[in-house]
Order: structure tokens, then C-alpha cells, then sequence
């Protein structure tokens, strides 16, 4: 069977010492979270029981607030309130690697990515496919030396971006393993445009991580609560893969009652109706 194009399109190139030295961080940070018991991958369990009104507080603060705030040309990390937001247009994400990437690592974040946004497609009921033109959500699988080069790409993609989104992905410190940003152009709480970056130097399990927490983020659950259990949605690792709470959150910012541009108060009244009907009564 022949490779998707984008992976023929790219001719591997040789890395960077500073992109290897990247690779063998990443790889100790790999090791020590998981000699803590963290990155865990089994979605949850009797030691992490929720139930709706935990579902709820946590929505709200994870979808109806914001991680980060920008000032000037830089993007700061403070928690601000938001409107919701989501999707109403289906979604065509593109996966970009950079030449650096191996083929058979491409091959295999590929299949990953398709695989999730499969599932995130079930649990929305939003239309989401891979595809090799015409995309509206592109995610970049890129080292260190490409990844400081995509600010003139990101102003093609998108000519409305500000220098401090482009300055947050040109100039992503180490301890920042990933990201991603929407757009909602018209200010009506619809997103219209989305752009991911997951590092190619993280081990396999980070760089899945990355693709789980980044691409669900970029569907509108954009904030991280520290209360998030069991959740990606909280920046402790705990949690590597997307959790069965997770896949609650997701089903009620896609309910069709969840309108894009409600308030915090608006959105806990329709969340608790939803939170009962998917989980039952009080918790």
C-alpha cells in the first residue's frame, strides 16, 4: 500500500545536535513520569470516581475560561474568563511533518491521529477527517530547527494571527511540550481555524499525549484545571490519554443546546441538564 502523499512528500533530513540533545531530554522526562505512576493511560478508575457535579465545575472552568492572556508580543499564563467555544463547520485537519521527522515515526503518528480523530468525531458528532488539502485545523509534527521556522507558514495559514501566537511557537521553551490555538475570527464563539504543534522529539507516549491533550483542547476545551480528575485537561501528567471524563466534557460542549458565545452562567444550567442525562443523579 502506498504512503498517504504527505509522507512521500517529505525527504528525511539530518537533525540537529540540539534536536538530539532535545530527544534525550524529552526521554528522561518520559522515565521519571513514569517512575512517578503519571502519563497514565487506562482513562480512569475506582480511585478516581466523578460524577455530575464534578463534571460540571469542571467544565466550566476548563471550557469557559482561558489558559493564557496576551500582552504585547507575548502570551501569559493567567486564567481569564471566556466565552464558549466550539466548532459549527466541519473539521479538515492536515498533519504536516517536518523533513527531519523519520518516515517510520510519521508513519506512526499518522495512524495515531487518525485513529483519534475518529474517536473525537464519535464523541462530538462534529465531522472530522484527515486530509491533504483545503484544511482548516493543521497540525505541525516538527523538531526543533523547523519548528522555529514556521512563523511565516502560520501567517500564510493564517494572516490574522498576532506576532505573540507566532512568538509562542517560533520561541516554545523546552517545558512547554506542546500547544495549540483557535481561532474564532467573527468574535461569535464559532471556531473557524486551528493550528497544532507537537515536538517530534518527544518519546512515543509524550508525543501521544501531545496529539490527545492538543487536538481536544482545539475543539474548545481550552484551559487546564488543576481539580481535573481523572483528565488531560490538567497539567500535573497525570493522565496521558483522554479519560472517561474527558469523553463527557467533550459530548456536553457538543450537545446542541451548548450554543458558541454563552456565558459561564448560561452554559453551567444547560451543562447540569446534560451532566444528569449522561451520568445520572447527584454526586
Amino acid at each position: 500500500m502506498a504512503r498517504p502523499p504527505q509522507i512521500e512528500a517529505n525527504v528525511v533530513k539530518e537533525r540537529s545536535a540540539e534536536s538530539i540533545a532535545l530527544s534525550r531530554y524529552y526521554s528522561r522526562v518520559q522515565d521519571s513520569f513514569l517512575a512517578q505512576g503519571l502519563l497514565r493511560q487506562d482513562g480512569g478508575g475506582p480511585d478516581v470516581p466523578f460524577g455530575p457535579r464534578e463534571v460540571v465545575d469542571n467544565f466550566i472552568r476548563i471550557a469557559l475560561f482561558e489558559e493564557y492572556v496576551t500582552i504585547g508580543d507575548r502570551i501569559i499564563a493567567r486564567q481569564t474568563p471566556s466565552k464558549l467555544h466550539k466548532w459549527q463547520d466541519p473539521i479538515r485537519l492536515k498533519v504536516i511533518f517536518g523533513d527531519t521527522v523519520p518516515l517510520a515515526q510519521r508513519t506512526k503518528d499518522l495512524a495515531s491521529i487518525r485513529a483519534y480523530v475518529a474517536r473525537l468525531s464519535r464523541l462530538t458528532g462534529l465531522a472530522i477527517r484527515v486530509v491533504d488539502d483545503n484544511a482548516n485545523f493543521h497540525v505541525f509534527v516538527v523538531n526543533e530547527d523547523e519548528k522555529r521556522e514556521l512563523g511565516g507558514t502560520i501567517r500564510e495559514l493564517m494572516p490574522e494571527v498576532d506576532n505573540a501566537t507566532i512568538n509562542a511557537v517560533t520561541a516554545m521553551p523546552r517545558s512547554t511540550f506542546c500547544l495549540v490555538f483557535a481561532l474564532n475570527s467573527e468574535e461569535t464563539g464559532a471556531y473557524s481555524k486551528a493550528l497544532a504543534v507537537i515536538r517530534a522529539e518527544h518519546p512515543d507516549l509524550m508525543r501521544l499525549s501531545c496529539i490527545h491533550e492538543e487536538l481536544a483542547q482545539g475543539l474548545g476545551l481550552s484551559n487546564d484545571s488543576p481539580r481535573a480528575r481523572p483528565s488531560v485537561f490538567n497539567d500535573d501528567e497525570e493522565f496521558g490519554l483522554l479519560t472517561a471524563q474527558d469523553e463527557v466534557l467533550l459530548r456536553i460542549l457538543y450537545d446542541p443546546r451548548m450554543k458558541p458565545g454563552m456565558d459561564a452562567a448560561q452554559a453551567r444550567e444547560v451543562a447540569e441538564i446534560i451532566a444528569a442525562e449522561l451520568l445520572g443523579g447527584e454526586s
